[in-house]
């Protein structure tokens, strides 16, 4: 099976008097099978920009995917206890053997899906998420989607593209998982893989209308 090429893409951020205090949020919520449902995205990027003064974020994402077994308090994803690089048509299963739990290495599955299966004889739960670029001290992927409760001896199946969408909401914490939709719509919705490697984008405030988009 061909090794499909990992690319970076870096995000840059920024803003410059803005008028007013507020808190952008990154997360990959687009239409993915079940979202609210059985799985639930997780908030990727959270920065809170002054009123006045310049300001940048920069998020940086890697198309190595992985599945981890998350840990989970207060409706946030606190570490990962154990993880696994997966491609796009290959699948992994999440065993237990004298108390550790792991998974497979992947297999070819079906086409265009990301799958994982839980064979631990346990519910678990189980996030998909995306590995820090080489060179990263972390070895454990940042969440995207989190799936609650998987049963034991079921598998979860992911069609997963990589469009990441930007808010204005100052209702959420870094890591949350997002239990339902965000109530304000999406002020930017791009998908990395069309992007070049580095990009920069700024974010306005129109002082008539109290709207922000980013250009």
């Amino acid at each position: 099976m061909a090794i499909p090429r990992v690319f970076v893409r870096n995000l840059s951020f920024q803003t410059k008097d803005l008028g007013k205090e507020v808190t952008l949020l990154l997360t990959f919520d687009s239409d993915v099978k079940g979202i609210y449902e059985t799985c639930f995205p997780a908030v990727c990027w959270l920065t809170t920009f002054g009123h006045t003064g310049s300001y940048r974020m920069h998020a940086t994402y890697t198309s190595q995917l992985a599945f981890s077994r998350p840990q989970v308090a207060d409706g946030n994803t606190v570490d990962a206890e154990t993880c696994v690089g997966i491609n796009n048509s290959e699948k992994t299963t999440l065993t237990r053997n004298n108390c550790v739990v792991q998974f497979s290495k992947p297999v070819k599955g079906v086409s265009g899906y990301l799958e994982a299966r839980n064979d631990t004889g346990f519910v678990q739960d189980i996030a998909l998420g995306f590995m820090s670029p080489k060179g990263s001290r972390d070895l454990m992927p940042r969440p995207i989607l989190y799936f609650k409760e998987v049963d034991d001896a079921s598998s979860i199946k992911v069609q997963f593209t990589p469009i990441l969408r930007a808010y204005i909401t100052s209702d959420y914490r870094h890591t949350k998982i997002l239990q339902s939709a965000i109530d304000t719509p999406p002020i930017w919705e791009q998908n990395l893989a069309a992007l070049s490697e580095s990009t920069t984008w700024t974010l306005k405030r129109d002082p008539c209308t109290g709207h922000y988009y980013i250009t």
